[in-house]
């Protein structure tokens, strides 16, 4: 019988890290890898997500607006206690979950201007000026 609930008692801490929450920030989560990836070593810029962005609307990426050369790379930091995204509107790149004090880079490779939201809070909103 001991066994019996024992492996019982196993099988259910098992089963709770497996189901873990992944949008808290942890030493042995993985970052989200960039789309595309960084492929040089040029300038780069970083947006903060402050504590609260998902109130701030367009103030919510700070800055909301980026100017950056062609082959920069941007990198969004999550500074918040809840998790975010970087998704562009168009075809171009998503973040995928950013969890609290984890960040996200893409380069970007063309020139032109790129508006992004946060896909879970859609009033997040900001635009890459890329020249």
């Amino acid at each position: 019988m001991l066994s019996l609930r024992l492996a019982v008692v196993s099988a259910i801490v098992m089963f709770a890290i497996a189901c873990g929450d992944y949008s808290a920030s942890s030493p042995n989560s993985p970052s989200p890898t960039p789309t595309p990836a960084p492929t040089q070593g040029g300038p780069s810029s970083s947006v903060t997500i402050p504590v609260g962005a998902q109130s701030l609307g367009n103030r919510a990426y700070m800055p909301s607006e980026v100017d950056v050369a062609v082959g920069a790379t941007v990198t969004w930091m999550n500074t918040d206690s809840v998790a975010h995204t970087s998704t562009s509107d168009a075809p171009g790149w998503d973040s995928g979950i950013v969890a609290p004090n984890r960040q996200f880079s893409v380069a970007f490779q063309n020139a032109g201007t790129f508006s992004y939201h946060c896909a879970i809070h859609p009033g997040m909103v900001g635009t890459v000026v890329v020249r």
